[in-house]
């Protein structure tokens, strides 16, 4: 009877998977055998894509003339570095006595990668190949993943698609890298005073590069606008007093004025002392910010209604790295380094994903991860409530429960195992499992629950406005709680004149005055929000219900996004404030982004780089085949080689470099430094 191999993605997950079995496994160089199986494992990559040069010598050197290079065969070559633990692993494969081979790599398109890399390179045929599937390393999903294994060709599109994005980042990286430094780079090193630049450009990486710049340049341009708001107190001191704010509703003096800045302020200070001689008859806030007065207002209309807000959908990768960066200051890569070695400890589910939902299957279950956070006091009083209440009995049925949204793995939760690895996690490790589990626990509690009044009272044609919203009802809040932030509850209960006026009540108005505002740039993005942005082809969009009803193919994935942004750091494109993770160019990044923009424009839109990963997930989905992707892909680099060939943006090019070296400080790398403070 032969043996089963099973093969993992790193040590540390074949450890987890030889610790459900007994058969009397002994260790040996590379590889744990007992009488029935063998364990073996990668160490990440171990094959990889062939520089040109193992196609030609003479490719080495980088001319204008090999370009394109677009090989119509591509050559794979064993990584030096791991040489030892691939002929282990290559051995293994093709031992006769091996008949099933149980695919154990991270289940996602990158751990399919890895594996047929090495299966491909091992020249492996005739074996029963199993793809083992699991959302978390528990012993429970480590026996049902290798029970309901399935036949590895029934990966064949997914490791089609793989294969296809490695393809496409290498030939756009070498292509256009090459073309672009080429061209421009000498003119790029003379003006930063450097012996040599390459311009290495990635179809992701230089997307990025393209978001952050272009929003400096925003922030840059931005020109501040003045505005000024009437507001009207019942009391002198505006503390103490209800406050209304008046607005050009129709039927006003100022309604569609031109003097208007939005429908609340007014562009010039004078135009709001003008009104506000019109609605008191008095001209005292012509020289002061402030002043008393003797107003009526009559109560036109009280509206009160509740306003209900459910708990957020749990976290997925983006959506955990963009937290963390806020609560912690971490970059995105070091959340993701966390969060893979709580999964690896057991303690959560797996990593990269870009759901946010439950399946349905784990829904049937989840009493299960509940009852293990129940062990740990800090949780045990929000889980003691929900078994009271029975609501995880019914998530299946509830938005926080869709297979159809769920590609590969569904949302990152706390198995509640592992507990007994807490006590070894760092302060940091610790934290961002407490906001896992906090965000998991709080969908099993019922809305929070906010009183909304809104007043509106008017004189003559002039109209003042008063809203307020407090919290009622604690609801899912009372969960998110967390013991590393100074407690900020919200504020119960509401101004006591607000909640008793009713239509057709008298307000006496004690001060009048006029509040200077004014417009603000855009934000610079952070590690977290950029790879929001990221997850959301470009668009920053801040409210959660919003964003994930507009999701859709993203730049890059989950499991690449944060290596992105570490990649454009460490080339120094980029620079990253460790303190408060706020992301800027530096001046090297922003010249390559002219460089590009002026030769391969394309390379800098968001939508037209999600669109490469979109075809990436329709080739996984069977949807296109592997040929046609390729033609296209072909076509685009010969397209945009020939027409750099043919052009020269140098003089162009140095006026843009120009313009940016002013907002930078001239640094010992290069001319490159610090971004200038604002």
């Amino acid at each position: 009877m032969g043996k089963s191999l099973f093969i993992a993605e790193k040590p540390m997950v074949a450890r987890a998977f030889a610790a459900v079995f007994n058969d009397n496994l002994t260790k040996h160089d590379g590889y744990l055998e007992g009488n029935s199986i063998v364990v073996t494992w990668c160490v990440g990559h171990l094959v990889t894509m062939s520089y040109p040069e193992a196609y030609d010598p003479a490719l080495k050197k980088w001319s204008m003339s090999t370009l394109p290079f677009i090989p119509t065969e591509f050559k794979y070559e064993v990584i030096p570095g791991v040489k030892k633990q691939y002929d282990i692993v290559s051995k293994l494969l093709n031992r006769d006595d091996v008949t099933r081979i149980y695919v154990c790599t991270d289940s996602g398109r990158e751990g399919e990668y890895i594996y047929r890399l090495v299966r491909n390179q091992a020249g492996v045929n005739d074996k029963d190949e199993r793809r083992v599937w699991i959302d978390s390393q528990t012993d429970e999903e480590i026996k049902r993943g290798i029970k309901e294994a399935k036949p590895e060709s029934d990966y064949d599109s997914l490791s089609d698609a793989a294969y296809l994005r490695a393809k496409e980042d290498y030939l756009m990286g070498i292509n256009f890298s090459r073309l672009l430094t080429l061209k421009y780079g000498n003119q790029m090193a003379s003006f930063l005073n450097s012996k040599r630049q390459v311009i290495a450009v990635g179809r992701v990486m230089t997307c990025v590069l393209g978001m952050v710049v272009r929003r400096e340049i925003e922030i840059r341009q931005f020109v501040k606008t003045p505005f000024y708001r009437l507001l009207a107190s019942t009391d002198a001191d505006e503390k103490k007093g209800l406050s209304l704010e008046w607005k050009a509703k129709k039927g006003s003096v100022y309604y569609n004025s031109p003097l208007l800045y939005k429908e609340n302020g007014f562009k010039k200070r004078e135009d709001a002392v003008e009104l506000s001689k019109l609605v008191s008859g008095s001209d005292a806030l012509k020289a002061m910010d402030s002043a008393a007065c003797d107003l009526e207002l009559t109560v036109l209309s009280v509206q009160k209604k509740d306003e209900k807000k459910n708990p957020p959908l749990l976290y997925n990768l983006a959506e955990i790295q963009n937290d963390a960066s806020k609560f912690f200051k971490i970059s995105p890569d070091q959340t993701l380094t966390i969060i893979q070695s709580l999964y690896e400890k057991k303690l959560v589910t797996y990593p990269r994903t870009d759901a946010r939902v439950l399946s349905s299957a784990i829904a049937k279950e989840i009493d299960k991860n509940l009852r293990g956070l129940s062990t740990l006091p800090i949780f045990k009083p929000f889980t003691d409530q929900i078994f009271a209440s029975g609501t995880y009995k019914s998530i299946g049925k509830t938005r926080y429960t869709d297979d159809k949204k769920i590609t590969d793995h569904y949302a990152i939760i706390p198995t509640g195992q592992g507990l007994g690895e807490l006590k070894g996690l760092n302060p940091t490790e610790q934290r961002v499992y407490e906001t896992i589990a906090r965000r998991f626990l709080a969908i099993f509690y019922p809305q929070a629950v906010y009183k909304k009044t809104a007043v509106e009272a008017v004189k003559d044609t002039e109209h003042f406005f008063a809203n307020e919203r407090y919290l009622d009802k604690e609801g899912y809040l009372e969960v998110m709680h967390y013991s590393f932030f100074k407690d900020k509850k919200e504020t119960e209960g509401g101004n006591e004149l607000l909640a008793s006026i009713k239509k057709g009540d008298r307000l006496q108005v004690k001060q009048l005055s006029i509040k200077e505002g004014e417009t603000a740039p855009p934000k610079r993005y952070t590690s977290g929000s950029m790879i929001l942005a990221m997850e959301n082809a470009g668009s920053l969009i801040e409210d959660d219900e919003l964003r994930e009803q507009i999701k859709s193919n993203g730049i890059g994935t989950s499991a690449t996004r944060a290596g992105i942004l570490e990649k454009l750091v460490k080339n120094r494109y980029l620079s990253l404030n460790k303190k408060t993770q706020v992301i800027t160019p530096t001046l090297t990044g922003e010249m390559i982004y002219y460089v590009v923009g002026y030769s391969i424009r394309p390379m800098l839109d968001p939508v037209l780089t999600a669109s490469w990963e979109k075809g990436l997930s329709q080739v996984a989905d069977a949807e296109i085949g592997e040929d046609e992707y390729m033609t296209k892909l072909s076509a685009f680099i010969t397209k945009y080689t020939d027409r750099v060939k043919g052009e020269n943006n140098g003089e162009i090019l140095s006026k843009c470099f120009n313009y940016a070296a002013q907002f930078y400080k001239k640094g010992s790398y290069g001319g490159i430094a610090k971004e200038k403070k604002k």
